[in-house]
């Protein structure tokens, strides 16, 4: 895939991202349904690359979100753990 429809993917979908940003989700299949619906994309391969790129944008995100509450458990523990600390010391 030439590098400027990889720009023009990216492009489109993440004005439609900003655009219609409660309709997309982490499903494929959905996600063409959707852009069925809120845009006219008359060639099957461009629709399928939208969807693609909204789907894997959308799941990296999802991660990325999990990754990062995942995190701050680990940050409320240590500072249980000093604050422990500092009653035994006390």
């Amino acid at each position: 895939m030439p590098i400027g429809n990889v720009n023009r993917v990216r492009r489109i979908s993440t004005e439609l991202m900003t655009t219609y940003k409660g309709k997309f989700g982490t499903d494929f299949k959905q996600n063409k349904k959707t852009l069925d619906e809120v845009a006219v994309v008359r060639s099957k391969g461009l629709k399928n690359e939208i969807a693609g790129y909204i789907t894997a944008h959308l799941r990296r995100e999802l991660e990325e979100q999990k990754e990062k509450e995942a995190v701050v458990p680990e940050s409320d523990a240590i500072e249980e753990t000093e604050a422990m600390e500092e009653q035994l010391v006390s």
